[in-house]
């Protein structure tokens, strides 16, 4: 599956490879590509999945802030709810496509 902003994509990875919760697909870190997200604003107040820490797009020089978010760590219940451990995996909001 790709995640893709403004015809770029951001990451590639097969779905296997994914986690999924609660609606939001979540890629392994090392599947991102590197130069495609940077450290967003700051770290969003707790869920119930942990402290949330936000990433920004840069796409042709452009940062677009706060499209990107992840757990550094997750709580037990988000990774048993999940199936998996998804520290540091990072999911899309809404304006970045992911499609198969």
């Amino acid at each position: 599956m790709k995640a893709v902003f403004a015809g770029t994509v951001l990451a590639d990875a097969d779905e296997s490879e994914l986690v999924l919760l609660e609606g939001d697909y979540y890629f392994p870190p090392a599947i991102v590509h590197p130069a495609a997200l940077v450290e967003g604003a700051a770290f969003d107040a707790e869920d119930d999945r942990g402290p949330r820490h936000y990433l920004s797009a840069v796409v042709d020089g452009e940062k677009h802030a706060d499209i990107a978010w992840s757990y550094p760590e997750p709580s037990q219940a988000a990774i048993a709810r999940a199936g998996a451990d998804f520290t540091d995996f990072v999911a899309f909001g809404p304006e970045v496509e992911v499609r198969s």
